[in-house]
């Protein structure tokens, strides 16, 4: 498994699954469970992983940026 984001929140992380999955990527949120009932744990830490398997990262990766999402668990600047 391939970590391509971490995001700020698990509502985000959620979302990115989605995105993929809709795009034909099995997609998994492996701190779900701790971001639901434990969150200060996570977010100590580095924010909630949005994984996949290791031969779609690339793709995957590609599908964020074309998004507009860097993974970084920030959102980009609003420019327009």
């Amino acid at each position: 498994m391939t970590t391509i984001a971490q995001c700020a929140s698990i509502d985000e992380a959620l979302l990115l699954k989605s995105m993929l999955e809709g795009n034909g990527i099995a997609a998994f949120v492996p701190d779900e469970l701790t971001a639901q009932t434990a969150p200060p744990y996570l977010f100590a830490g580095s924010g909630v992983r949005v994984q996949v398997e290791d031969e779609q990262a690339e793709t995957a990766l590609s599908l964020i940026a074309t998004a507009g999402h860097d993974g970084s668990g920030t959102e980009p600047p609003d420019t327009g």
